[in-house]
Order: C-alpha cells, then sequence, then structure tokens
C-alpha cells in the first residue's frame, strides 16, 4: 500500500534573530501565483520592476541592477569572481565573520588577499582606511557595510575615494543594510555592491541583488578571458536578463515574484520612512535593553546598525538556554553570537516586519522573562522604556 504522508505544517515563528526574518504576507500572496516558463516576457517585466526599485533601495542610477539566483553568499562569490583575478592585490577590511568569508573566497580565487583587521564591533577609520590603501595599493578593496557577526556599521566614502585614487574597484557587502538603512551605492562610491533578500526586503532567502558602477561595468565588459564560474558569470546574466535574454539557466519564478512585491511593500511605505521607521525601532530596543542592565556589545552608538542589535550576554547566564525558552514559549527566534563571540552576546533583528512597536515591545516583554527564570535579575521594565521613547516620538 502508499505511504500516507501528513501534509507538512511548520512551526510559527516570529523571526527576530539575524535572518531570515519574517515574510510580508503580500510577498506570499505574490509566490501563489502560477509560475511562467524563465524566458516569458513577463517574467523579464517582473524583472526590470525589479531592478527599478532594487536601484531605489540601493541609492544608485548604475545601469547593471539585479537579482541572481541565490543567497547573500552567491552574491558574494559573484562579486569576487568576477572582479577579483587569480594574483591580484585584494585588500579585505576584516572585522568580522562576512570579511572572513571575503577572504576565504579570494584566497580561493588564487587572489593575494591582505588583511586590514580590527577586533570584532569595531571599525576601520577614514585615516586608518585610507593609510592602508594607498601603502598596499590593491586592484580590488572590499568591506562589509552592515556586519552581521557585530552589529557595526563601516562607513565607506574615505574608503573609495581612497581606493580611487589608486584606480581600485570597492566590493561592498551590503546584505544587512539593504532595506533597512541607507545604502548610498553612488554617494558612497562602490562598484559593486551585493545583497540578500531575506532580510531587510521581507522576503524568502533565494535570490541575491547586486549592482555594478559605470567604471566596473565598463571592466565586466572589456573582460577577454573567462572566469572560472559559469553559474555567476555576470557577463552572461547581463546577456539573460538584460540583453537578448539568451538563456543561461531556470530562473527560480517563484522568488522573482516574491522580490517583486516585496519590494513593491517599500515604495509603498516610502524608503526614506522605512528607513525612520527602523532608527525609531532600534532606538526603543535599545532604550528597553539597557533598561533591564544589558549592554550593547557595539559600545559607540555611532556605528550601531538599526537594525541587527548585538547585546552582551549577562555573566554567569546561559544564553543557549535564554533563547531556548524564548523560542518555546514566545515562539520568537533571536540569534546567538558565532565565531569570535560564539555564546558572547545576543544578535536581534528587527529587518523589515519585526520594525514594529508591537513586535519590539513583545521581544523585550519575552526576553525579560527569559532572562529572570535563568537567574538574571533585570533592573527595570525594558518595556516601559521602549514605550518612552515610541511616546516621544
Amino acid at each position: 500500500m502508499p505511504e500516507k504522508i501528513s501534509a507538512l505544517c511548520s512551526p510559527k515563528r516570529f523571526l527576530m534573530g539575524a535572518g531570515p526574518s519574517m515574510v510580508d504576507p503580500r510577498v506570499y500572496e505574490g509566490m501563489a501565483q502560477p509560475i511562467v516558463s524563465h524566458l516569458d516576457p513577463f517574467l523579464f517585466q517582473v524583472t526590470e520592476d525589479i531592478r527599478k526599485h532594487l536601484a531605489v533601495a540601493f541609492g544608485t542610477k548604475n545601469e547593471f541592477t539585479l537579482a541572481i539566483s541565490g543567497t547573500g553568499t552567491a552574491g558574494m562569490e559573484t562579486s569576487i569572481t568576477n572582479f577579483v583575478s587569480p594574483g591580484d592585490k585584494f585588500l579585505v577590511f576584516a572585522n568580522g565573520y562576512f570579511c572572513d568569508r571575503i577572504c576565504e573566497i579570494g584566497r580561493r580565487q588564487g587572489a593575494n588577499v591582505v588583511r586590514f583587521d580590527k577586533p570584532w564591533g569595531e571599525v576601520a577609520s577614514d585615516e586608518e582606511a585610507r593609510s592602508a590603501i594607498l601603502r598596499e595599493r590593491p586592484r580590488v578593496v572590499a568591506y562589509v557595510q552592515a556586519e552581521t557577526s557585530t552589529g557595526v556599521f563601516q562607513e565607506g566614502k574615505a574608503l573609495c575615494d581612497a581606493a580611487h585614487e589608486v584606480e581600485a574597484l570597492v566590493i561592498s557587502d551590503v546584505v544587512t543594510s539593504l532595506g533597512c538603512m541607507p545604502v548610498e551605492i553612488d554617494k558612497t562610491g562602490i562598484d559593486i555592491g551585493f545583497s540578500c533578500v531575506q532580510k531587510g526586503l521581507a522576503c524568502p532567502p533565494g535570490l541575491s541583488p547586486i549592482t555594478l558602477s559605470p567604471r566596473a561595468l565598463e571592466i565586466l565588459r572589456a573582460r577577454e578571458n573567462d572566469i572560472r564560474t559559469f553559474y555567476f558569470d555576470l557577463k552572461l546574466l547581463d546577456e539573460y536578463y538584460k540583453g537578448g535574454h539568451r538563456y543561461h539557466h531556470t530562473a527560480p519564478i517563484t522568488m522573482f515574484y516574491a522580490l517583486r512585491e516585496g519590494l513593491a511593500v517599500i515604495a509603498e511605505e516610502g524608503i526614506e520612512n522605512r528607513w525612520e521607521r527602523h532608527r525609531l525601532g532600534h532606538r526603543a530596543l535599545v532604550a528597553g535593553l539597557e533598561a533591564m542592565g544589558l549592554e550593547m556589545h557595539v559600545s559607540d552608538p555611532a556605528i550601531r546598525l538599526p537594525m541587527l542589535n548585538t547585546v552582551r550576554v549577562p555573566d554567569g547566564i546561559d544564553g543557549t538556554a535564554v533563547r531556548a525558552r524564548l523560542r518555546d514559549e514566545f515562539s520568537i527566534e533571536i540569534s546567538g553570537g558565532f565565531g569570535d563571540l560564539a555564546s558572547k552576546i545576543f544578535r536581534i533583528g528587527i529587518m523589515g516586519v519585526p520594525a514594529q512597536r508591537e513586535n519590539i515591545l513583545r521581544l523585550l516583554e519575552g526576553l525579560e522573562v527569559s532572562l529572570r527564570a535563568e537567574g538574571y535579575a533585570t533592573h527595570a521594565s525594558g518595556t516601559e522604556a521602549a514605550e518612552k521613547v515610541y511616546a516621544s516620538a
């Protein structure tokens, strides 16, 4: 007899970790639409809508702006393999887990990887960045704008200016910043920016937005030798999405529907309104956390990410047990630290849907109960402190 298998029924979690984040209901509705062929004119109409709205979120007028199949790491690997050749000097500003990943991909690409290291939770100053670039004179520079592992923001304008002085290209990981805060690709001077869709864009994982400056696009199109990957070859992807729609691979149609709807939600809210919603949510969350006696990992408020907040686990408290209780009793997921910060921090994401008053209050309430159950005596009410921030706004 054929086996009877019950229908899939996943648990309902409220995702407030480092990603993926909550999916907007309109996105789920878009994903229910019938698929078309990967060469259907309707799909290319969808991808053109995506290109237009991604440009707004990226803060760019770049001609080459699209989403490639794969998650954020696909965007990272695509950016490096298309612009870093074996033997190239590749300078990476390293201050977190994903900077280390950039270095590793560069190493596998055969580049001469040079690191400029800072402690996890700190950033390179403008003077440090400029000095390192003028000293090393690399062909390509990379940095992470919003480091997911630490919750720190790296300003890139001076870095990009110095790189361009020595005719280097700049790659920037904007995975966590896109859709939550100003990315400002053009104003900053980033040549290659890549991101993901499962964080600030409120979609399921599966696509990686990427944008190229005119100079990067010129270098790409002038390249005569084949790169060492077919799937992530941007010249071929350009011909598929923007050129004569020459077949390259079977695109994940439903994911493009999802991204189109996620960007539509952002456009209807207004990108500046969305940024302000995240800034306000961050202020309220930090006020609540500090009222409970918790400490932020990034000590300087000026370089804290508004949408990815790193909080030190109190001494003597089992952070894993706190997160498990928060998940099991309140259905809220937050992330722990990893790499150098394993077991030392909580990572709380308010990317997209979670950056709402009621969601932040719900998180603070659940976190307070979970901490007390593990033996931590909170100093004051986190929800009351957060409410005061919202009231004053």
